[in-house]
Order: structure tokens, then sequence, then C-alpha cells
């Protein structure tokens, strides 16, 4: 009954209401998770600090080649952290606590809500990246053209997508209890096996053959690629693999999101 009222009540607004919504539901999204710092200064100080410690610190003086690797590994492992946690952790907690059942009843779009969920990942995204991007320039004598810290930045924002679709499943189907230690059994060992904290060329070669079969070895190598470092493998098979991953995670969470709104 009261969805059949959202929908009634939705279809008479114009382009200009359901756009101020969204904006509105994104705000809402990116102040709750400002005012919970257990979830924002982790997000946002730990690909930071690695990359100081591992890129900065421990790197040859006067060697920016391991700075500019690790910016495109680093990034895409500080991307991972508000998509999965974002949608794994927040979803699933928002499920339990009644707020998901709020919002269905509230007259608002019903994709409002993912909308704003994928805008708060992005833009810490985007502040993650350009934090790496300052201490890589001003600290670790990385020059790049422009054109390739923009497509950089264009494909590590953009690269939260398959991971938020991810996290998603997970927030539909695990509770809010399990839901942070399921995520950061996906999200550490994905960064480990795919090449983000050690090249995979220091890894063992059993090991190594994981890392194909994992989103953030994909999207490592797309940065990679950018900056014209090690990447393995053309470009249109990594954009491939996210795609199809990306797909297939959002296929899996809408059988689950289907089954939270019918209950």
């Amino acid at each position: 009954m009261n969805t059949a009222a959202n929908a009634i009540t939705t279809s008479r607004w114009t382009w200009r209401d359901t756009l101020g919504v969204y904006l509105r539901e994104a705000e809402y999204q990116f102040r709750t998770v400002l005012r919970t710092p257990g979830f924002a200064l982790p997000t946002l100080l730990f690909p930071t600090m690695f990359y100081v410690f591992f890129g900065l610190v421990f790197g040859k003086p006067g060697d920016d080649q391991i700075a500019t690797f690790m910016l495109a590994t680093y990034g895409t492992f500080g991307i991972m952290a508000p998509a999965l946690f974002g949608f794994g952790v927040g979803v699933a907690m928002e499920r339990e606590r009644g707020i998901l059942a709020m919002k269905r009843v509230a007259p608002m779009p019903p994709m409002a809500y993912l909308f704003a969920k994928a805008a708060m990942a992005m833009l810490f995204a985007l502040v993650i990246v350009l934090l790496l991007f300052v201490l890589g320039a001003v600290f670790g004598g990385v020059a790049l053209p422009r054109s390739e810290w923009w497509l950089l930045v264009i494909a590590l924002v953009f690269g939260t997508l398959p991971f938020s679709a991810l996290g998603l499943v997970v927030g539909v189907h695990v509770n809010g209890q399990a839901s942070t230690a399921i995520v950061n059994l996906i999200y550490l060992p994905m960064s480990f096996l795919a090449g983000l904290w050690v090249p995979l060329q220091f890894l063992p070669r059993w090991l190594q053959g994981f890392a194909a079969a994992l989103p953030a070895y994909h999207l490592s190598q797309l940065a990679l690629g950018i900056i014209h470092a090690d990447a393995r493998g053309p470009v249109a098979a990594h954009l491939a693999y996210l795609v199809i991953f990306t797909a297939v995670c959002l296929a899996l969470a809408v059988r689950g999101w289907r089954r939270i709104q019918d209950r």
C-alpha cells in the first residue's frame, strides 16, 4: 500500500524535484559518514599512510619510479574502502536498524538511496586520490602529464563502482554484525593478492595466479597503464572484466534487494 502510494506521489514530481531528492539524500549520506570518525578517518588515513611509508619513506632517494608505481596501486587500494564498507557495512547496518524500511515508505525515488551511497563512495575516493597526488608530487617527485593526472582521477573514482556493487551484495545478504568481518575478509586479502601492497613479481608464483580473478587487479592494471608503468594485459580486457564483474554483482544484489523489499 505504502509502495503504491509512493509511486503515485513520486510520479507527480518534476525532474527538478527528483534531482533535489537525489542530491539531498547524497548530502545526508556524506554528512552521516563525516560524523562517523570510525569510518571516515581510517578510510582517508590508511592509504595515505601506507603510501608515505612504502612509496616515499622506503623508496630510494631521488627515484620517482616507486612513488609513481605505488600511486596507482595504493590509489586502487584507497578507493576500495569507501565502496566496500559504505555499501557492505552501511547497507547491512541500516537494513537491521529499520532505516531501509523507513526510506521505502518515504516519498522518495527508490534509487535515491543507492545513488547517494555511490556518490559518497566516489566523493571519498576523489579526496583519497587527491591526497595521494599531492603527496606523490610534492614529496615523491612524481611528474606526470596533465592528461595522465586527469585520466588517473577518472579511472580511480569511477573504479569504485565494481566494489560498490560487490559491497551491495554483502550488504543485502549479510547481517550487520557479520558485515564488517566479511568486508575485511574481502578487502585485505584481495588487496594483497592483487599486488596492491607488494608487486606481483615478488609474490610466490602459485599466489600470482589468483590476481587475474580479482577486480582490484584489473583496476590497478588500468591505473598502471595510464601512467605507463608495468601494466599487464590489454586495456580492453581489464575494462571488460570490470564491466562483467559489476553486472554479475548487481544481478546478485538485485535478488537480495527484492527479498528485502518484499518483507
